[in-house]
């Protein structure tokens, strides 16, 4: 029997993201956009204090929020502010969008476990931002590698579970 929940995390281009989450085990569906910004519908060309995240949709029998956490932490580097790869800005903070005190809790407790690994040479900066509207991202960024596949990412697997 499912048990079907979703998660909100931003950690710069979301092609990447979208691309390494779409096969992660447990996983049902991902979707990017726009989350924690100021305006309403944004869209690619004005999207002002968004991020560009993406929308996990997951089987809490198959995968928990901890481990797709886990993941997160090694397919992005969340001790750069504001930057990964080669794209710069907010809207491409580190970031997990928070929707209750348990991912709340499950956030800190597994940013104090990649921090006491010291596999990345600085701290997490990754932001716990309140859950707000996500907005879907335009047709064109969906599924965005799978229609391109040598397109633009700077995500990868960089190390083993730190759990």
């Amino acid at each position: 029997m499912e048990n079907i929940k979703k998660a909100y995390i931003a950690g710069g281009c979301f092609w990447g993201m979208e691309e390494l989450f779409r096969v992660r085990p447990g996983v049902k569906d991902t979707e990017v956009g726009y989350i924690g910004g100021e305006n309403e519908h944004p869209t690619y060309r004005n999207h002002p204090g968004h991020a560009e995240g993406i929308e996990i949709v997951y089987d809490a029998n198959e995968t928990s929020f901890k481990e797709l956490l886990d993941y997160f932490f090694r397919i992005h580097n969340p001790t750069t502010i504001d930057r990964q790869g080669n794209d710069r800005g907010s809207s491409y903070r580190s970031a997990i969008f928070i929707q209750n005190e348990e991912e709340q809790k499950t956030a800190e407790e597994v940013i104090a476990i990649v921090d006491k690994s010291n596999k990345w040479e600085a701290k997490v900066v990754t932001t716990l931002e309140p859950y707000s509207t996500f907005w879907p991202a335009e047709e064109e960024h969906q599924d965005y590698l799978v229609k391109r596949p040598n397109g633009y990412t700077c995500h990868s697997e960089r190390f083993g579970s730190f759990l």
